[in-house]
């Protein structure tokens, strides 16, 4: 199992920053990675939520199924993932001085062997990182241009 951790500060209060990322279907607009989201229950948001993601990376491409087991509004949003890779993420929103927002994204993972289990996770993280530390950078751009 591997976990990636990407954080940078966001030129905007809390409340502003998790109604940027509250409507899971609007993450496709700044993670370039997730390509279609598609929700499996009634439910879009809070725990119990369940979507599948259609994701590329590279020239992999897997559509895994997920469940939110955390929602608490402007602090914490965590998911469990299921299908081909496997673990749990968490953006996690802390206020900071002057009305900005330390956003966190952190995912621990596990690959299936025909993505090369662990060898893949270890050559596949650095990848990951790069691929969510651009994601966060256009999330942060998206909040802070919108004023």
């Amino acid at each position: 199992m591997i976990t990636v951790t990407v954080c940078d500060t966001i030129d905007a209060p809390p409340e502003k920053v998790w109604a940027a990322v509250e409507h899971i279907e609007t993450h496709t607009t700044w993670m370039r990675d997730a390509l279609r989201i598609t929700f499996l229950t009634a439910q879009h948001q809070g725990v119990g939520a369940a979507f599948e993601c259609l994701t590329r990376v590279g020239p992999l491409q897997v559509t895994d199924w997920f469940v939110v087991t955390c929602w608490q509004p402007g602090e914490v949003m965590a998911i469990e993932h299921h299908g081909a890779v496997k673990g749990n993420a968490e953006f996690r929103l802390c206020a900071e001085a002057g009305g900005r927002t330390r956003f966190c994204w952190e995912e621990r993972l596990r690959f299936p062997w025909w993505l090369g289990g662990a060898l893949g996770e270890q050559v596949g993280k650095p990848v990951l990182h790069h691929i969510w530390a651009g994601n966060v950078e256009r999330l942060k751009a998206a909040i802070e241009s919108a004023g």
